[in-house]
């Protein structure tokens, strides 16, 4: 998965486990840009009686790189607290929940945003509401208003949104993880699948969104508005985190008492990374480490273990692939240094040669806004990832079809990709029920009543 519960330790903590981040020029707003960090993986609809929410433990960070040296100059800061109401009741809620001040509505979270540029921490906005979790038709009967409540313009320009979303990332957990069973070459394994297009595991998932939508001006180094793709001012780095006090001491009446610095314990940039790229003994330590020290791990990134696995898995699919021993250049330019000019006409989001695990986005270049195409660059649509990811991009096809060869052309031409590469994929397709076309972008969630079997 793009990054659910992917390493040891993290998947025991979901509150602080990062599972998907995004970042676009708004279809709707082309003169921002919407960073979305989700948290909370495989978010049962039927959460209660004590549904998912956000950690008043954890603060959440979304940092942005404006100068090619992989260290924020900008960071915007989320904190949460969480309200109760009512101690008398067992309930998340005691009638229909009408609006965000609800008398109805026990238990709440309100939340701060702050932007750090060096100095000082600044507070953006204080006491913003979340809206509750979307229960079922009796508790929250207008749920898509209740929402949009939630929606906040803090100055400047500024939206923010915090609360429960619909899951946008898809993928096809049950043939992936199964010996990295991918379609159309499931016969390989000697086995016949009921679902030959692929079944989409997360479709009846939600998940915790942090959204915030700014103007690109307040993101370069230089305070422009981005015009010039081949500029390195156009270009930022763009990763989340999610820190915790060092310190947690569980007292006897049931409570925690937290103390010490804070300490990352989560991390995400690209999609896939610590999942299928990091040995399983280093993830936990890389999600302790920050992008800039990314170089310790760059010999799992240029030699990927999935690369060699695949000629394996799939006897004579990829015999150009299981020859290939050189580092893998391409996927080192994907993923961790950005891609240089000249590379593909017309295109580039080039950080420098820092290694670092970041999504990098080109400002300059204009969201696609008709017939968008979910492959993204290798698609010939420069508007998606790895330019940056929007929130149906196809990502975990695109990262395999790379990883089986075909981006190494770009580094490389007297390589000739396997004729199966263009087709790997694990059989799903983006959903357009999953979206919708304003921020926060990511759809209405599934309530309590939609469950796997509905």
């Amino acid at each position: 998965m793009s990054s659910h519960r992917e390493a040891p330790g993290i998947s025991k903590d979901p509150v602080a486990d990062s599972t998907d981040l995004y970042a676009f020029t708004s279809p709707d707003a082309p003169d921002t840009v919407t960073l979305i960090a989700n948290y909370i993986p495989l978010e049962a609809p039927a959460g209660g009686p004590n549904f998912y929410e956000f950690g008043d433990d954890v603060l959440y960070e979304i940092a942005i790189d404006n100068d090619g040296d992989a260290q924020p100059e900008i960071i915007y800061q989320f904190r949460f607290v969480t309200q109760l109401h009512n101690n008398d009741t067992f309930l998340y809620n005691t009638g229909p929940i009408d609006s965000l001040v609800s008398a109805n509505w026990n238990r709440r979270q309100v939340y701060e945003v702050y932007r750090w540029t060096g100095g000082p921490w600044v507070p953006l906005a204080k006491g913003l509401k979340c809206p509750p979790v979307n229960i079922g038709p009796r508790s929250t009967p207008d749920y898509e208003s209740l929402a949009q409540a939630a929606v906040h313009s803090i100055g400047n320009g500024i939206k923010v949104f915090a609360g429960q979303r619909r899951e946008g990332f898809f993928v096809d957990l049950g043939s992936i993880f199964d010996l990295g069973t991918l379609r159309p070459f499931e016969m390989a394994h000697l086995i016949s699948t009921p679902n030959a297009n692929g079944v989409d595991t997360l479709k009846s998932s939600n998940v915790h969104t942090i959204a915030i939508q700014v103007p690109k001006s307040q993101l370069t180094a230089d305070g422009s508005t981005p015009a010039d793709v081949a500029s390195a001012t156009s270009v930022i780095g763009v990763h989340t985190r999610a820190r915790r006090r060092k310190a947690h001491i569980r007292n006897t009446n049931g409570t925690i008492t937290e103390s010490g610095p804070w300490t990352q314990v989560s991390r995400l940039g690209n999609p896939l990374i610590n999942e299928v790229v990091v040995p399983m003994a280093l993830k936990d330590f890389w999600n302790s480490q920050v992008p800039w020290q990314d170089s310790q791990f760059a010999a799992a990134g240029l030699h990927p273990e999935l690369a060699k696995l695949l000629p394996v898995l799939y006897p004579g699919v990829f015999p150009n692939l299981a020859a290939y021993t050189k580092p893998r250049a391409d996927l080192a330019a994907i993923l961790l240094t950005g891609i240089p000019s000249g590379v593909v006409p017309g295109f580039q989001n080039y950080t420098g040669k820092t290694i670092a695990d970041q999504l990098r986005l080109n400002m300059a270049i204009p969201p696609t806004t008709s017939n968008p195409n979910p492959a993204g660059l290798v698609a010939g649509d420069a508007a998606g990832y790895p330019n940056g990811r929007r929130v149906f991009d196809d990502v975990v096809t695109i990262e395999i079809r790379a990883i089986a060869g075909l981006t190494i052309p770009l580094v490389d031409k007297s390589f000739t990709p396997d004729a199966a590469t263009s087709a790997v994929t694990d059989g799903v397709a983006p959903d357009a029920s999953r979206y919708q076309s304003t921020f926060p972008y990511l759809g209405v969630p599934l309530d309590g009543y939609d469950t796997p079997s509905s």
